[in-house]
């Protein structure tokens, strides 16, 4: 049996493995999605507006994606700048304004969208299925711990439930792009008579 001291330095331990695989997940996103011209924090604002029903307004990203409205913002605005983005006023209520892709930024998701699923699929290739349901379980329990802590009082079963359903319509959108189909599931496709 372990002491409290041992405990403690494991839990330390686990959370430093949990910054350094997330450390290295962002820098070989931030490696792979250069070539496209992002960073992974813009393909992930990308991803969000184009994968959730339009209109998206800034306050929606940033719940989303766990960030401040603020530091969305920084990163909006310098996508309007690039061209990626634009800001379009609301006609209904002017106080809104909702984000829109720019074909540029269509055009660098077409080529990105790929290169960010294998490289997401290539850092979790060593897990085996009942693994990565593990995995998936074990950051469950430590999520809601962190909200419980984070959030006093809140319905953190509600939260999760929401996140839940967010995740699942991503997931949905996701499945209907054509570059989701792995080379395995392209030759599943055509010996059925069927591309995928």
């Amino acid at each position: 049996m372990m002491t409290d001291s041992e405990l403690e330095n494991l839990s330390v331990a686990l959370w430093r493995k949990m910054y350094q695989a997330y450390t290295r997940f962002k820098n070989g996103m931030d490696q792979i999605l250069s070539e496209h011209g992002l960073t992974m924090e813009q393909y992930l604002v990308l991803v969000t507006i184009k994968y959730h029903d339009a209109p998206i307004r800034i306050t929606d990203i940033a719940r989303w994606l766990e960030r401040s409205t603020n530091s969305i913002t920084m990163i909006v605005d310098r996508m309007v700048k690039a061209g990626l983005l634009r800001r379009v006023r609301d006609r209904r209520d002017r106080r809104t304004v909702n984000v829109f892709l720019t074909s540029k930024a269509q055009d660098a998701l077409k080529p990105a969208n790929p290169a960010a699923w294998e490289f997401m699929q290539q850092g979790m290739s060593p897990l085996s299925s009942k693994d990565k349901n593990t995995f998936a379980s074990l950051f469950e329990m430590i999520n809601y711990k962190l909200l419980e802590y984070l959030n006093p009082g809140a319905d953190v079963e509600g939260m999760l439930k929401s996140d839940s359903k967010q995740q699942d319509h991503l997931m949905k959108q996701w499945r209907k792009q054509a570059w989701l189909a792995t080379p395995r599931a392209k030759r599943r496709g055509t010996r059925k008579g069927k591309t995928v």
